[in-house]
């Protein structure tokens, strides 16, 4: 028996998951912590973010130790690779990483490794015959898109379009014409690599698809086996996306399928999944997403297993 462990380290939030080798996945957890907070206008991450993320992963590794993990592996996204005090981040990961694999650090990894380990575990319970796959990972700070010898990464994520256009609470309308512009501009860039008229099915993973599709299906609780692998048509989410749009945080955390510590960027993530589906419909003629509660951190265990 060999226990490995994946930690996922975002802008908006952290992320554990441990896997037995024999029998699968012991266990899987989120956090909201935040460290992208204010990144994208100072360049360095908060210390009140670092020392967020420092008790989430020391809460992360003592379950490590619990469960006998050996061997751990923490990559770190779009707000790290983006932060001027970066290094002390890897400091803090090193000691407490420390503690399971002697010299265990988090790595910044590229978008373009993102992506590819993204699309690992997001495609892993499809049928091949719905392929070919575009994999779509949006973060808080960015998006990556991804099919078979194709990927790139985007700078847009619900919470940098939060932080730099829809402030307002609720969104003005302004703020969000002005969001879908960039959307769009990201959105062009993209398809210049990642050729998504050949894509069969499109498949949404993190955390603004999952609660989407929590939200679309109506669920009166967050139910990761309902989510897992449900085909959500784009008109459903629309008119999903447009309520989140007109609520303000507070009310929006009123739903218990919508995590708190999301409720204050989601109307950014939804405008985001609303281009990203009038994109498809025009360019491939899709009319749905596949939500995968698998992605990176299914990718990581992969490869440590």
């Amino acid at each position: 028996m060999t226990r490995v462990a994946a930690v996922d380290c975002g802008t908006n939030s952290i992320r554990l998951l441990i896997h037995d080798t024999d029998t699968g996945e012991i266990c899987r957890r989120n956090t909201i912590v935040r460290l992208g907070q204010g990144v994208d206008e100072t360049g360095q991450f908060a210390p009140e973010a670092i020392e967020r993320t420092r008790t989430a992963l020391a809460d992360y590794v003592d379950e490590m130790q619990r469960e006998h993990v050996t061997r751990v592996r923490m990559v770190a996204t779009s707000a790290t690779r983006d932060a001027a005090n970066r290094e002390d981040f890897f400091a803090m990961t090193c000691e407490l990483l420390g503690q399971i694999q002697p010299g265990a650090v988090a790595e910044v990894i590229s978008g373009e490794e993102e992506a590819a380990l993204s699309f690992s575990g997001a495609t892993a319970d499809i049928d091949p015959a719905r392929g070919p796959f575009c994999v779509i990972d949006l973060g808080g700070g960015s998006t990556e898109f991804v099919m078979e010898g194709h990927a790139v990464s985007t700078q847009m994520g619900c919470v940098r379009i939060t932080e730099r256009i829809m402030r307002t609470d609720p969104p003005t309308a302004e703020e969000t014409a002005e969001a879908r512009k960039l959307i769009d501009a990201n959105v062009t860039t993209a398809s210049a690599t990642v050729p998504f008229a050949k894509a069969q099915t499109f498949v949404g993973c993190a955390g603004t698809f999952t609660t989407l599709s929590a939200l679309a299906q109506g669920l009166e609780s967050y139910d990761p086996e309902r989510i897992h692998m449900s085909e959500i048509p784009f008109e459903r989410l629309r008119a999903v996306t447009s309520d989140l749009r007109s609520k303000t945080a507070a009310q929006r955390r009123e739903n218990p399928v919508i995590h708190p510590g999301r409720a204050d960027v989601i109307a950014s993530g939804s405008t985001v999944v609303e281009q990203l589906a009038d994109a498809f419909e025009r360019e491939a003629g899709a009319t749905s997403f596949i939500i995968s509660e698998k992605d990176i951190l299914d990718g990581i265990v992969a490869g440590l297993a």
